[in-house]
């Protein structure tokens, strides 16, 4: 059911009693509470407690809940668990990821794929296991072995899922990136790990365009010695052109296998993934997960807090590039069919995504705050337009997601859905507040905290607080802990980049609240957390404020160093057409005041015709915050508009000579 949002204390969704029961959830605390005989444990505020107080009996439920394929003892569940970093998951087991994966093998839709040439396919779960076994004798034949790198410089097709499975099925690594990134941007990422395969496409579409993969791909070749075999997908249609490109082969001339798909067992911690930071103020970070922790945590928050089931279609707009793809395969684990999208959201009309899940039948359909806002701002209201009668479930992540676009979402989409946002990140490759379909629905709020993760919002004395913003720190060791940083031996990059602000505790760097409900805030992110007068402020709180301002798109606020102190300088991107003048710079001030206090009001409003973002679309205050103080940012390839940093370059002398604009009183 849902309930209208009237006032502050009353949900915008509660789930029904047929949705409760036949939940995995549900299903779940009953297993658990007839395991360990304790009745109370059919509710999640429990079971919750229960998950992180007793880490070496939840888990292993989790497991068999699950059905998780591996072999070895289970004991110990955790050993050194009193380190952190440094506690180690289920050392006696050794399972095969990919195997996992392809548990199916039926005529079942496992890939649905869209693009925006108008490209469609579909592979049941029996043909996946076959191009999946296709490839592996490939890679084997190119010497690919336990422990070895394959990368992926590809768009968002079945061929990527493909390779992944292939690579991980011989206990190789995987990692891959999108092919929007600059030549520098795929060198500084793939070059520190050395692959000894890359797979890459010749093409892909975005905005109505063809963008060329070749050229970059001939660049990256001689940059990276260590490629020892390139394998280049036609994906355009085109005819390929493989002039130029050292030890290059085509996918489609790759010989059927004559060998049944085996699956090499490897260690719970065995790497599987390599991720990277975002690399805009230096290197990035390669990021190793292992096969375990991944498996068993993806399977949790798929099956239990998103309640994907077989019969489920699972979408998530996303690239390769971001570890929502990584989140969204671990679907196949589960058995449903996993929709791929290839192409803009946007083009050509705001309504691609929902056109997409009207013609396929998307159940769980995810997406990016920033897509959802943009939505709203464009005008698109699929309530009006769709169907979306098989859509159960929205998911959101990327940054917060803001209260209207709650609003919206109820409003202007479908009444009767559940609105998750979650949040986590590539250094986890999963999440730390997640849905629920047992929980209601608040308004601004991820529903829950996620089963056996001891999420805390710390203090700056480190103490653990509810009802006021702080930092979200884990203060327990969670499965899906990175095993290491590539080329990190001594682990001091690892232990900086997350346990140096307090010894023995994962500090995510996010401003975040736990609420009355339960529920988490995030407020954005705690290393671009603005700092006036020594009064800290999230730089969600403003743009929560300014971006419901029809005449606003989006905005970035930074803290500038001024006077002995900081202020802060907001920059806004306005709807075409419009002017920053100074009425416009007075009612944004007003909604600020009205809605927050005095101190987030900036002392500086600016017009700028774009923001520097990511490659995965999150825009890079970080980058911003250097070039207004004329620093380096020293990887612009990691962004996804890199002269957008040019408009705040022209500015520098503006910002300086501007009079301390003058708060509200």
């Amino acid at each position: 059911m849902a309930s209208s949002p009237t006032t502050a204390d009353t949900p915008l969704w509660r789930p029904g009693p047929e949705r409760i029961e036949r939940a995995n959830m549900s299903r779940f605390t009953r297993f658990v509470a007839e395991q360990t005989g304790n009745e109370d444990i059919r509710r999640y505020a429990p079971l919750y407690e229960f998950s992180i107080r007793h880490p070496e009996k939840f888990w292993p439920l989790v497991w068999e809940f699950c059905g998780i394929r591996a072999s070895g003892e289970h004991e110990p569940v955790l050993a050194d668990g009193d380190r952190m970093p440094g506690a180690r998951w289920f050392p006696n087991v050794r399972l095969n990821f990919a195997q996992n994966l392809l548990r199916f093998s039926d005529e079942r839709p496992a890939l649905i794929f869209r693009n925006e040439w108008g490209h469609a396919r579909e592979l049941s779960y029996a043909q996946l296991h076959t191009e999946v076994a296709r490839l592996a004798q490939a890679l084997n034949t190119a010497g690919v072995t336990v422990g070895d790198r394959v990368a992926g410089f590809l768009p968002n097709i079945a061929e990527t899922v493909i390779a992944m499975l292939a690579t991980t099925s011989l206990g190789a690594i995987w990692s891959s990136c999108s092919p929007d990134f600059g030549v520098n941007g795929v060198v500084d990422r793939f070059g520190q790990i050395e692959p000894k395969v890359l797979v890459a496409a010749d093409a892909y579409p975005y905005n109505g365009k063809r963008h060329d993969c070749l050229g970059k791909l001939r660049e990256v070749l001689a940059a990276i010695p260590s490629i020892e075999c390139c394998i280049v997908i036609p994906y355009s249609g085109e005819p390929l052109q493989l002039d130029g490109l050292r030890n290059a082969v085509a996918w489609n001339e790759l010989e059927d296998s004559d060998q049944p798909l085996e699956f090499v067992p490897t260690p719970f911690e065995h790497p599987l993934y390599i991720m990277y930071s975002s690399g805009t103020t230096g290197a990035p970070k390669c990021i190793v997960h292992g096969a375990g922790g991944t498996l068993l945590q993806h399977l949790k928050e798929l099956v239990l807090h998103t309640d994907v089931k077989r019969e489920d279609r699972i979408f998530y707009y996303t690239t390769c590039g971001w570890m929502m793809w990584n989140w969204l395969v671990s679907s196949l684990a589960v058995g449903a069919a996993v929709v791929l999208y290839d192409g803009s959201p946007t083009w050509p009309d705001g309504n691609a995504l929902w056109n997409l899940a009207d013609e396929i039948g998307i159940s769980v359909f995810g997406t990016s705050a920033k897509w959802i806002d943009a939505a709203a701002k464009m005008g698109v209201k699929p309530r009006e337009t769709h169907k979306l009668a098989a859509l159960k479930t929205i998911l959101s992540t990327g940054s917060p997601l803001s209260p209207e676009s709650f609003d919206y979402v109820y409003r202007d989409v479908k009444e009767r859905v559940l609105l998750s946002s979650i949040s986590g990140g590539t250094d986890i490759i999963s999440c730390f507040a997640l849905g629920n379909p047992l929980m209601p629905v608040w308004r601004g709020e991820l529903q829950c905290r996620g089963l056996g993760m001891k999420v805390e919002i710390l203090d700056e004395n480190g103490n653990a607080v509810r009802g006021q913003p702080g930092e979200l720190a884990c203060t327990a060791p969670f499965p899906s802990m990175p095993v290491a940083f590539w080329n990190d031996p001594g682990g001091e990059k690892y232990r900086a980049a997350y346990f140096s602000k307090v010894p023995g505790v994962w500090c995510h760097g996010d401003r975040a609240e736990l609420t009355a409900h339960d529920g988490i805030i995030i407020y954005g992110r705690s290393d671009a957390t603005l700092n006036p007068g020594g009064v800290r402020i999230g730089t969600a709180e403003i743009y929560r404020q300014v971006e419901q301002l029809p005449e606003v798109l989006e905005s970035v606020a930074v803290g500038q160093r001024w006077q002995g102190d900081e202020r802060i300088v907001l920059f806004v991107r306005l709807r075409e057409g419009l002017q920053m003048d100074d009425a416009l710079r007075e009612k944004i001030k007003h909604q600020i005041r009205a809605n927050t206090t005095p101190r987030h009001v900036p002392s500086v409003i600016a017009h700028v015709s774009d923001i520097p973002r990511t490659i995965s679309g999150k825009i890079s205050e970080l980058a911003v915050r250097a070039v207004i103080h004329g620093e380096e940012v020293k990887n612009t390839d990691a962004l996804a508009n890199p002269q957008a940093l040019e408009l705040f370059r022209t500015m520098r002398g503006e910002l300086g000579n501007a009079a301390h604009a003058e708060a509200a009183k």
